[in-house]
């Protein structure tokens, strides 16, 4: 994954939102594929203290973290036919059929949003399509949800606004175990500083106003079910910490001294990460540790100056929208 050789800004294409509902208009009417599709940005936290609550809109994480413009594009195909089930009068509907790069998936946010959105019946499938690696602290998850949610919300002229959706998909993921502030994060775009936990009408977010080439590496997954099944205490200190530092400067390069702080008192940090954190700052450059996975990433060309042949993307100034 590289810079768009284009120079083409992804959060500025699409410009006339009635352009999308015209194409779906004319597809219907030729009985080519319909489906609706739906962009959210990938998004890496850099420091996070997790909120349960019974609530799951409540539910959520305070802390910061950066919007990235490769991300996950999301497409809802329609099922075929003229009269489509209701939910409550479908005793056995079909399964749909999930795909996550072009492979059958499991993905329970996923699932969750089609049956709130009462979209279920009426779905045959759902494409996710990524160039991010996969539980290695991306959003991906997350960003299947909410991209979910949009295009549903298109595809079947659900009624819901853009903070209902946010909503639905943020309890999705939640629910799942797979996120606690990746959705807010990804509706809004930038630098996203969570101030308050949970979705719209709960919690609250920040920005910092800055943007710039990100580099990435990535050595593998953790699970973050895993982690917040956990006692969280000391990391949600930890995180309480770092988003007091930031909030007194919120600057990119107080974000990312604050990451790594995090991790190290966290105790999430593994070698690699370390190793490749320490060899970045030896280069003169700055970088710190993806929540939650065995990521890097650096400001600039802070990775490239170190000896590594990464991934280059931007930060991600909008957030999710419909394609």
């Amino acid at each position: 994954m590289t810079d768009d050789p284009s120079g083409t800004d992804p959060s500025t294409t699409d410009a006339d939102p009635r352009v999308g509902a015209v194409d779906r208009a004319s597809a219907v009417d030729s009985g080519t594929d319909a489906s609706s599709r739906a962009f959210v940005p990938g998004h890496v936290t850099g420091f996070f203290s997790a909120h349960p609550d019974e609530n799951p809109r409540s539910a959520g994480s305070r802390g910061a973290g950066i919007a990235l413009a490769e991300g996950v594009e999301v497409s809802v195909v329609p099922a075929d036919g003229d009269e489509l089930p209701s939910r409550s009068g479908s005793t056995d509907p079909s399964p749909i059929d999930v795909r996550l790069n072009g492979e059958g998936a499991d993905i329970e946010p996923v699932e969750a949003v089609l049956s709130a959105l009462d979209a279920t019946p009426r779905t045959a499938g759902v494409e996710v399509e990524t160039d991010l690696p996969v539980g290695a602290g991306f959003g991906v998850s997350g960003a299947a949800a909410l991209g979910t949610a949009l295009a549903v919300n298109d595809a079947f002229a659900c009624g819901r606004s853009e903070n209902e959706l946010v909503a639905v998909a943020h309890v999705a993921e939640v629910e799942a175990g797979t996120g606690l502030g990746d959705v807010v994060a990804q509706a809004r775009g930038g630098i996203p500083i969570r101030i308050e936990p949970g979705a719209p009408g709960y919690g609250s977010l920040d920005g910092v106003p800055a943007t710039g080439r990100i580099e990435y590496v990535s050595f593998g997954e953790l699970s973050t079910a895993a982690v917040l099944s956990e006692d969280t205490a000391g990391l949600s200190a930890a995180g309480e910490r770092a988003l007091s530092t930031l909030r007194d400067d919120p600057t990119l390069s107080t974000l990312l001294a604050s990451s790594r702080r995090f991790a190290r008192e966290a105790g999430l940090l593994v070698p690699e990460v370390a190793e490749a954190i320490d060899l970045v700052d030896d280069a003169g450059g700055e970088a710190a540790m993806g929540m939650l996975g065995r990521t890097v990433i650096a400001l600039g060309d802070g990775l490239s100056a170190a000896g590594y042949d990464p991934d280059v993307t931007r930060i991600h100034q909008a957030g999710a929208r419909l394609l």
